[in-house]
Parts: structure tokens; sequence; C-alpha cells
């Protein structure tokens, strides 16, 4: 049986239901609602037609201006993708994480989760994004490459060496291209072009974040918490607060 938790907040109830296929995040997340740690805590980050996120124990009577989203509690959690039985559709529950260029291995947060309400895309957008998304595998390549030569790309420039960086850049394109050659092209699976095309959902953050559950009950109320007006930090200019958390199932 898949474990279903009440997230209780001041524009009404969600529950969600945590997947079995990802056990790490499923058990942290309840050991955390057990722990008390999500009560009281904000929804910090709002953007309309992409995703509501909380879980920072730091925004806990946070003062009004502050900035949050860097709370944590102390530990990540491996990487769980089951992709692409799950993936950003409307109403998936996902761990948010530091970025790329400081956490390679894509771990999750410790605490911090957010729930996707996205938006809906024509076939032809769906079609188009996977292009996108096969450009972005070389060059993530290429990144990746360049950064582990960039000593040597910075004394090169300190010496104005354009013949040897433009042979490395050459030299570093072709590694990228063969390593993105041996990795399947990116496509969208059916349910994935029915979800998006359909309810809709976050497409650009597949396989690259873990989806560890989805809502069930109150998706009226993440829609009206996505409404809510923000400042430039994104943080809601009222609070919305977790009143409780529990495990129900």
């Amino acid at each position: 049986m898949e474990k279903k938790v009440l997230i209780e907040t001041s524009k009404g109830n969600i529950t969600v239901k945590l997947y079995n296929e990802t056990p790490n995040h499923r058990d942290n997340f309840i050991k955390l609602v057990n722990e008390g740690l999500y009560k009281g805590t904000l929804f910090h980050r709002v953007i309309k037609n992409f995703m509501i996120q909380a879980g920072d124990p730091e925004s806990k009577n946070a003062p009004a201006g502050k900035m949050l989203g860097s709370g944590d509690v102390g530990y990540t959690i491996p990487a769980e993708f089951v992709y692409p039985q799950y993936f950003h559709k409307r109403g998936a529950l996902s761990a948010a994480r530091q970025g790329d260029e400081v956490n390679p291995e894509r771990a999750s947060s410790g605490c911090q989760f957010y729930i996707v309400t996205g938006q809906t895309y024509t076939a032809n957008q769906v079609a188009n994004m996977e292009t996108q998304l096969n450009q972005m595998k070389l060059k993530s390549a290429f990144d990746r490459l360049a950064q582990s030569r960039m000593k040597e790309i910075y004394m090169m420039r300190r010496a104005n060496d354009i013949a040897g960086l433009q042979k490395l850049q050459e030299q570093l394109i072709a590694q990228a291209e063969a390593e993105a050659a041996q990795q399947p092209d990116f496509k969208f699976t059916p349910e994935q072009i029915e979800a998006y095309t359909t309810i809709g959902g976050t497409p650009h953050l597949d396989n690259q974040y873990t989806v560890f559950g989805e809502v069930v009950d109150g998706m009226d109320v993440v829609d009206s918490i996505q409404q809510a007006k923000t400042n430039r930090a994104d943080r809601p200019e009222e609070d919305i607060t977790i009143t409780n958390v529990s495990v129900i199932e």
C-alpha cells in the first residue's frame, strides 16, 4: 500500500501519496512528518504555472522580507529517478535540490519539496522540447569537459593563446559529441505526451529532480496557492503556512 500524507495549510488541505519505488524519499518524508518538522513552515517559493515549494525549516516564524530557501536538515538524499514512469506532470510531488554546478549527482534536499502546477503544451511544443533537450545533452557534456580543463583554459587566456583555445575547443566539442552519441536520444513516452498536452506539467524538469509522489486530493488548494501575489524573490507577500502534516494511511 502506498502511504498517504495530509498537508494542512492556511489555504486548505492537500493529500499526497508517496511512491514505493522511491523508498529513501518516502521514508525520509514520513520521518520528517512524524518529527513535526514541517509544522509551521511556509510555502516560501511560489511561481504561477510552474510550482509551489515548501519545507525550509528556517521559514518558521520568518519575518516579512527574509530571504528563504537555503534551510536544510544537514543531509541530502541520493537521487531516485524512476523515469519515465514518474515524471513532472501537474500534481507531481518532487524533491528540491541544489543546482548541477555544485551538485552533479543531483542529490535531493533532505527536507524541501515542491508540487508541480505547470502548464499545458501543444503536440508541436512537446516535439520542439524533445529537440531542445537533446541539444542540451550535448551542451551539458561540453560544459562538464570544459570545467575539467578550466585551469588550462585560464592559463591560455592569460597568455592570449587564441590558437590553443581554438584547438582545445574543437577537441572538447568532438569529445562531447562522442559522449552524446553513446546516449539514446531523449524522447517523451506516450504517457508523458498525453499528460503534458492535457493536464500539463513541467517537462523540462524530467529526469533532473526526483519525483516521489503526487497529489491525490486538493489540487484546487495548490492552484489557490500558486495564485498568491509574491515579491521579487517569489515569496508570497502574505504568508501561506503549513499548519500540520500527518500520515493518514
